[in-house]
């Protein structure tokens, strides 16, 4: 081979920041020549990328013989030494390909939360790629769908091996394994022949067809279809935080923007910024959608909620609509932590990410990031009711929920937002409020910490 792909594999990863930390990377193996090639070429790569690998599997259920190959998945787990998750659906024959994805993705990613895995890998590559655009193209989907599959999703969810093909990945697991008899087991599912299913009407018809009218060239060009409109999807992320006064707040599940500003703009540029915007969260809104919300968005009042479908709604909160996923999410659970001299460590607590470390104390703003604290026991909690503060520099305690009000916290977000407590006191609400409580001398030894919310 010119460059052997596990070469080409590391150097990509490098180079695209698709494992910016180190961690645990779960792979989905189904047990077809792409997962195997993934596992096999993770396998040659991990130590140098600092990760841990351990395998997932799937069973759906939709063909007897998926469950016959479990014993050989698990012969693969123990050939790699590596843990084995499995997770049975029993979806049935009867199952549509879209539900088996979208059960499949959902299984995955409990077997993801359960063992605190911080990747998740699957292995789709470029032709996968082409039959992606092809899909989304006869289906009617927006420009930005054209750019197909994304190298990295929310949550982990990584994607490594776009840049090679079905034969490249197929030509590894031989090279590496020329004997036959020790090669792993390899599994085609018959639902992928199955003509039945779209994706394989195209992949087995469709292309073949494409290829004799317009040459082998035609998933390249495919491709180029992808890029332009990747480049097309990276121009409108870079936007959303140059356009003056929208103040564009993004992260998976939720984007908000300042009405005001966003009903200042045309009304079509607008449409397109709450479409970019949503795609960025992760919802997808067609342009009927996006036309009935700034319509909401400029003429409703502070608020009303909007149902957007998919699991999706908007509502008007002060001068921002904040747009968001309707499930119910449980507010993060407390923990506690223990800061000693020389303590340095960092926490995630729902939607904010703090991090300490031993340093001497300056004096501490009352509505910062950043503060100091006296060494001793800090728990991270939701408000709860009756909680107060001695605001630093006021006068009397205030209750929390009140502050929060006044900064102009949603009330759909208050009790998802950090409270910093040591015992019955609440030392710290960041970046609304630092109480005159368990503050250092100034130049002794403290504990900084310091807050971002994702």
């Amino acid at each position: 081979m010119e460059s052997a792909l596990d070469r080409r594999l590391l150097n990509h990863a490098k180079s695209a920041g698709l494992f910016p930390k180190p961690g645990v990377a779960l792979v989905a193996v189904s047990g077809g020549y792409d997962s195997v090639a993934l596992l096999d070429l993770m396998s040659c790569v991990s130590e140098e990328l600092h990760l841990q690998l351990a395998i997932a599997h799937v069973i759906h259920g939709i063909s007897a013989e998926a469950t016959d190959f479990v014993p050989r998945i698990e012969q693969i787990s123990r050939d790699y030494d590596l843990p084995l998750f499995k997770k049975e659906l029993g979806l049935g024959p009867a199952a549509s390909e879209t539900l088996a994805r979208q059960e499949r993705y959902g299984a995955l990613r409990e077997i993801q939360e359960q063992e605190g895995a911080t990747y998740l890998l699957t292995a789709h590559h470029i032709d996968d790629q082409v039959e992606t655009v092809l899909l989304r193209f006869l289906r009617g989907t927006g420009l930005s769908g054209l750019a197909g599959i994304p190298a990295l999703g929310p949550n982990g969810l990584v994607r490594p091996l776009l840049q090679f093909s079905r034969e490249e990945l197929e030509g590894w697991i031989v090279s590496r394994f020329p004997d036959p008899g020790l090669r792993p087991p390899i599994f085609n599912d018959p639902a992928n022949a199955d003509e039945r299913h779209d994706r394989s009407w195209v992949r087995h018809c469709l292309i073949p067809l494409l290829r004799d009218r317009f040459g082998e060239q035609i998933g390249s060009r495919i491709l180029d279809v992808a890029e332009h409109a990747q480049c097309d999807n990276l121009a409108w992320k870079a936007l959303l935080s140059a356009l003056p006064g929208l103040q564009i707040g993004v992260c998976s599940g939720r984007f908000e923007v300042a009405r005001e500003s966003l009903g200042r703009y045309d009304k079509l540029l607008s449409e397109r910024i709450l479409r970019a915007a949503a795609r960025e969260a992760g919802c997808l809104l067609r342009r009927d959608q996006a036309a009935a919300l700034l319509k909401f968005s400029v003429s409703a009042s502070s608020g009303r909620t909007m149902e957007l479908g998919g699991g999706w709604d908007a509502r008007l909160e002060f001068d921002r609509l904040v747009v968001s996923r309707t499930a119910d999410v449980e507010a993060p659970k407390g923990c506690q932590v223990d800061l000693r001299d020389g303590a340095e460590d960092r926490l995630s607590w729902g939607s904010w990410e703090f991090s300490w470390s031993t340093e001497a104390a300056r004096t501490p703003l009352r509505d910062s990031n950043t503060t100091w604290i006296t060494y001793g026991e800090l728990e991270f909690r939701s408000p709860r009711s009756g909680d107060t503060v001695l605001p630093l520099g006021g006068i009397g305690t205030r209750k929390v929920r009140k502050v929060l009000a006044e900064a102009r916290v949603p009330a759909t977000d208050r009790d998802y937002f950090p409270v910093i407590a040591r015992g019955e006191d609440v030392l710290w609400l960041p970046g609304i409020c630092r109480s005159s409580l368990a503050i250092p001398r100034e130049g002794e030894p403290a504990v900084r910490m310091d807050a971002r919310a994702l």
